[in-house]
């Protein structure tokens, strides 16, 4: 026998919708489904996700201290003023870059670029 010899296992659309039958009826939880069956419960939550049946996954509660709320509204508060502060001040690049094009045309320039290079020599 090969030392990497796997043996795959298969099952059939009836064997995975009888366990998720039986997983929903709550006769056995996902662990004693798996040991019966002798597959992993992870393969039992890939069922699960494939046939869309989201009444059996695990749910999740958040419990929180009201310090942790005021935390959390805090710093997603923080962040909107930030993402303010970022668009304007990119609102303020563009307008800057605009009037650099304007006065680069006005002054017979190419383009923007070479005004700023000789606005940045020093006589």
């Amino acid at each position: 026998m090969l030392k990497n010899q796997q043996t795959i296992k298969r099952f059939s659309e009836s064997i995975k919708l009888k366990l998720l039958s039986e997983l929903s009826e709550g006769k056995f939880n996902k662990r004693e489904l798996s040991q019966m069956y002798n597959v992993h419960v992870s393969t039992i939550g890939d069922w699960i996700h494939k046939y869309g049946r989201q009444d059996l996954l695990n749910q999740r509660i958040n419990i929180e201290s009201m310090d942790e709320l005021k935390r959390v509204h805090a710093l997603k508060k923080e962040n909107e003023q930030l993402k303010d502060l970022l668009y304007k001040k990119e609102l303020e690049r563009i307008v800057q870059e605009s009037y650099l094009e304007v006065a680069a045309q006005q002054l017979g320039m190419k383009s923007a670029e070479e005004l700023k290079k000789k606005l940045s020599q020093k006589p």
